[in-house]
């Protein structure tokens, strides 16, 4: 009997364009086939003849170095035959030498990059481009990161762009950021973290160990990851941070030179990471904490020290407050921890404080913040007192030639205020402090609270900066911690705010309201002042600082104001390489009872804005103008001033060099724009000078067929 031919294998077809179809895949600018898990797709296999009942025909799907069977990266799948770990396949149609399979993954398969080979009888067939990615499925019931809203996955999965709010909790603004999740080379440099990530493939089944890796690989620290982070004001030997308005020169300029990009800060650390999150198909989104506390070493307290003019001292301090911090949070259903804790998770790639020995944070579930239950991985005691923390204010003064610290404040409900992050499919801010907090002063507050703190060993009110703590100036007795304001007997109460709007180049117009409400007359000793700090908290310049006494018959208030004129800060503000806030500090004391109360504010700097002018709609791949039209109407120079402008799906970043725009005048930079993707996109401005950091603008247009 001759032995039957062979049967070889001569073609495999990835079907691409109908699979990322229907893998919300499409969107990914790369040759290979991208499918999420736990979802089929379809392979059509072309034979040298038809097959036959005897025919042994294996998919054989590898992922990492050296696929093995028994250690499940290598995946050996037959036709028909009983699943292997947790992979299907079937035969869809046979038509002559054409065979049609349908594959379908197991919904916690470990992601990454796998290869295809196809096995008949002896032979292997190694199609040209064979590799296939695997990514998380939020379409799949079955896969922990499902999640059931369809607008939610096209926001947090799909949205290419976003918005990251920054400034202060008295002038939260938006700023614009393109994901770019899936430009060239950004997924591939996703893989590349994940096998830098050294994670094994048990842990690259689950999102929490996925995000965690993750949130160490986007800072530099301890691994060369992608970002090195520098709040230095000296940006010199890299790109300022203020200079980025995306992801993608990020991760594309990673992925070539396999080296940190310089530099970051918290705003760029958490749109990085919610690109390399989105883009491995795990829901997240960018969060913005105002007023958040940093390196309260688990006692819940910020101490900020005072001179006796009101202004904030620098040096002293370890911990600080941050006018804003910027961290992501990925939502997925954790498997390691007890029910109840699944949901959003909050992880932060911003290196501030290492754990387990590297500098990662997270996941830790939102809701283990919420109930006080900071036991729960990952660092959810972190995440409390960055959002819980308390602020206690003490003036330094010389007594005798020595230092001592007098306590003029406590406040209770100032951090962690206005959590925020886009609303799905708007482009507007929405306030997410209650899914992190219950609402101040309510009874869940209190016990979440209590829970809080008997895992947390809050310190007494001792001053802790770096020699204070050597300096026992104040009685050692601890005093219980008060989850509530102070209430001061004569119902003492300070307002901040601006009177003018704040034009770099324009006098800084500001008051200090003093109120009382309690009857009688009373005496107020006030000190205010007004500095120039980063959104660190670190200060920059002291500006200027008033000192009155007022007398006031309550219930009343009074007005005083604070002006600092352009010569007092322009300078600083010309010379520094971040966005710079304007600090205003009071204290006011009342003589008859001793009532001390201390009150600070931040607020950003008001600029005039960049106007895009382009079409609402165009057709793909025909060209349309957009202009960038920008007046100078402050009465200063701006120097040195650079537009940036990008277009996902539109055109490549730009940047033009505008030099000095003179009070007044306009100036107009026009691009040719050629779209190459369909749908809503978005075009982002950014202009930088010597004297404004923060001036974007963005706009929308709908791409047709």
């Amino acid at each position: 009997v001759f032995p039957e031919s062979s049967l070889k294998v001569t073609g495999v077809d990835f079907l691409k364009s109908q699979n990322t179809r229907q893998h919300h895949t499409d969107g990914y600018n790369i040759q290979s086939l991208v499918v999420r898990r736990g979802q089929p797709f379809q392979v059509q296999v072309s034979l040298s003849r038809e097959l036959r009942a005897a025919d042994k025909l294996t998919l054989r799907f590898g992922i990492g170095e050296n696929p093995m069977k028994n250690n499940g990266s290598l995946l050996s799948l037959k036709p028909e035959r009983e699943d292997f770990n947790g992979w299907k396949i079937s035969m869809v149609e046979r038509k002559g030498k054409e065979c049609l399979l349908s594959v379908t993954s197991s919904p916690n398969a470990p992601v990454g990059k796998y290869n295809l080979h196809v096995k008949t009888g002896s032979n292997i067939y190694r199609p040209e481009n064979g590799v296939i990615y695997l990514l998380f499925n939020p379409w799949c019931e079955d896969d922990v990161v499902y999640m059931a809203n369809d607008a939610e996955k096209e926001e947090y999965v799909l949205n290419d762009t976003g918005t990251i709010y920054v400034g202060s909790a008295y002038s939260i603004y938006d700023r614009p950021w393109n994901f770019g999740q899936f430009e060239e080379f950004i997924l591939d440099a996703c893989m590349y973290l994940l096998d830098k990530s050294k994670l094994s493939l048990a842990q690259r089944r689950d999102p929490a160990h996925v995000s965690r890796a993750m949130s160490a690989l986007v800072n530099a620290n301890d691994d060369s990851g992608v970002l090195l982070g520098n709040w230095s004001g000296n940006y010199v030997s890299g790109t300022s941070p203020m200079d980025w308005i995306g992801s993608v020169m990020i991760l594309q300029k990673y992925y070539k030179t396999k080296k940190p990009v310089r530099y970051g800060q918290c705003w760029v650390f958490a749109g990085v990471l919610n690109t390399v999150m989105r883009c491995l198909g795990v829901p997240c989104r960018c969060v913005s904490t105002f007023d958040a506390a940093h390196d309260t070493e688990e006692n819940l307290r910020v101490d900020v020290y005072l001179n006796d003019k009101g202004e904030k001292l620098n040096s002293l301090s370890f911990d600080s407050v941050w006018n804003f911090h910027v961290w992501n949070d990925a939502w997925m259903k954790r498997t390691d921890i007890p029910n109840g804790f699944s949901g959003w998770q909050a992880i932060d790639s911003t290196p501030q404080e290492q754990s387990q020995g590297r500098f990662q944070c997270g996941p830790c579930p939102v809701k283990a913040v919420r109930e006080g239950d900071v036991y729960l991985p990952y660092d959810a005691k972190f995440v409390y007192a960055e959002v819980n923390a308390d602020r206690v204010y003490w003036v330094v003064k010389k007594v005798n030639g020595k230092d001592k610290y007098f306590k003029v404040g406590t406040e209770t409900q100032a951090i962690g205020k206005n959590i925020s992050t886009k609303a799905v499919g708007q482009n507007r801010r929405v306030d997410i402090t209650k899914e992190y907090k219950y609402p101040e002063g309510s009874k869940e507050e209190r016990m979440s609270m209590q829970r809080a703190y008997s895992f947390l060993r809050p310190s007494g009110l001792m001053p802790r900066s770096g020699y204070a703590s050597t300096i026992r100036t104040i009685g050692a007795n601890a005093e219980p911690l008060v989850p509530k304001e102070p209430v001061t007997k004569t119902g003492l109460h300070l307002e901040i705010a601006n009177t003018e709007p704040l034009h770099p180049g324009n006098p800084l117009e500001m008051a200090i309201t003093v109120k009382i409400s309690a009857p009688g007359n009373w005496t107020v000793d006030l000190i205010g002042s007004c500095q120039l700090q980063y959104y660190t908290g670190n200060v920059q310049a002291n500006l200027g600082t008033i000192k009155e006494t007022i007398t006031l018959e309550g219930p009343s208030e009074m007005q005083i104001p604070l002006k600092i004129a352009p010569d007092a800060y322009m300078k600083t503000l010309s010379s520094v390489e971040d966005e710079v806030l304007i600090l205003v500090t009071a204290i006011a004391e009342v003589k008859e009872t001793n009532d001390k109360l201390t009150k600070e504010t931040s607020m950003r700097f008001q600029y005039p804005p960049i106007t895009v002018q382009m079409p609402e709609t165009a057709s793909l791949y025909n060209d349309f103008n957009c202009a960038f039209i920008f007046k100078n109407k402050l009465n200063v120079t701006l120097e040195n001033c650079k537009l940036l402008v990008e277009g996902l799906g539109i055109f490549k970043m730009t940047t033009f060099e505008l030099g000095d725009i003179m009070p007044g005048r306009i100036m107009k930079s026009e691009i040719v724009c050629t779209p190459t993707r369909l749908g809503e996109k978005k075009i982002v401005a950014k202009l930088i000078s010597n004297q404004i950091k923060g001036i974007s603008a963005e706009k929308g247009i709908f791409i047709t067929e």
